[in-house]
């Protein structure tokens, strides 16, 4: 089965996998269902199976949440991303449209407050050429419903993005471990999967968990536990990203910042962070001082006041690339795995969107 580009098309097109009579039955009885990852998509998928009735098993080889969820700055910012009309972009402000009902629905199951804020965003040129460039870009993107104005920070020209808008992506994930906890989801932490098997069994050091359909969502890892399961697949690259970070005076900033590659954006508590870069190193953990200089020096060209100002906090994460423009969620073969990974750099942005769509494939 290709599930590479069916699960984003658009509603007069193909919405669902044309799975097998066999396969359409095993999904219409599913009951238990073991979910892999507890970053934003997993957990929010194990939190829309519960509410369906659904008894979900959430594993984590970590902490939930800690990894790119955790890292990720939580830019919800089609204006920064789509540069012409695409079905990547169709889907992205589809999900931005879902962004305040999903917080608000969130904040009501979880009693956990979200920092999310449709602040807009700024985006600056530092050229004629780069001022003309946002102009013919701003006017392909008006055709794929990215509204933008011309305008002026601190006398360089610039664009007003009005709808993009931004969350802290730590507030989601800990919003979504409490619903998760109050809809009876058992969430099994530190507990790496040594094998998954196409029967929808999970196995790990304590044991073999049975269900009646695993869903993988462990983004930059996803490859590696999808080994021993049928049917073709996109091999996911991780490519780390850095980031660093200020304590300033909240409402410092308002909309987000940004200039070429690089951006800001201002949590409600005041902190401000800025990133990023794009690094192609494998698993390697490891801070990369000469990146974290420049990511530095470009933040502080963008916003004069943070000269002198060392950043208190300096991380990096791992984001789950797939060659093509979408994410991949598939069933895998006629087995009873599914797969939900590769949202790259539009993992938060897209969570809404991805997290209905799975919840609607797994209880058809």
């Amino acid at each position: 089965m290709n599930g590479y580009r069916f699960c984003f098309r658009e509603e007069a097109g193909v919405q669902k996998p044309a799975y097998s009579p066999a396969s359409a039955v095993i999904l219409k009885l599913v009951e238990r269902i073991n979910v892999v990852g507890a970053g934003l998509i997993g957990l929010g998928s194990a939190w829309r199976l519960a509410q369906k009735g659904a008894e979900v098993t959430v594993f984590d080889a970590r902490d939930a949440g800690c990894e790119a969820s955790w890292t990720a700055a939580g830019m919800l910012a089609p204006g920064g991303e789509f540069f012409e009309p695409s079905e990547l972009a169709t889907l992205g402000m589809r999900s931005l449209a879902m962004y305040p009902d999903f917080v608000r629905e969130l904040e009501e199951d979880s009693g956990v407050t979200i920092d999310y804020s449709r602040s807009g965003a700024i985006e600056v040129a530092y050229s004629d050429a780069e001022a003309a460039a946002l102009e013919t870009r701003a006017a392909a993107q008006k055709l794929c419903g990215i509204p933008s104005e011309a305008c002026k920070h601190d006398s360089r020209p610039a664009r007003f993005f009005p709808e993009d808008a931004h969350v802290d992506p730590r507030d989601l994930t800990r919003a979504l471990r409490v619903a998760c906890q109050r809809r009876g989801v058992n969430l099994l932490e530190n507990e790496p999967i040594t094998k998954i098997s196409a029967d929808g069994r999970v196995w790990t050091a304590n044991g073999v968990n049975a269900g009646s359909v695993t869903l993988v969502a462990a983004g930059a890892w996803s490859s590696a536990l999808l080994t021993d399961l049928p049917g073709p697949r996109p091999e996911v690259i991780p490519v780390r990203g850095h980031l660093i970070s200020w304590p300033l005076r909240a409402g410092l900033l308002g909309p987000i910042l940004r200039h070429g590659s690089t951006y800001m954006v201002q949590r409600r508590s005041g902190v401000l962070l800025a990133g990023t870069t794009r690094e192609y190193v494998g698993f390697d953990r490891t801070l990369d001082e000469t990146a974290l200089a420049e990511i530095q020096a470009r933040a502080e060209e963008l916003l004069p006041l943070l000269a002198g100002q060392a950043p208190t906090e300096r991380w990096n994460g791992f984001r789950p690339f797939v060659e093509g423009e979408l994410p991949w969620i598939s069933q895998l073969g006629r087995s009873c795995v599914w797969a939900a990974y590769g949202h790259y750099r539009n993992g938060i942005l897209l969570a809404p969107e991805t997290i209905q769509r799975v919840a609607g494939y797994l209880l058809a």
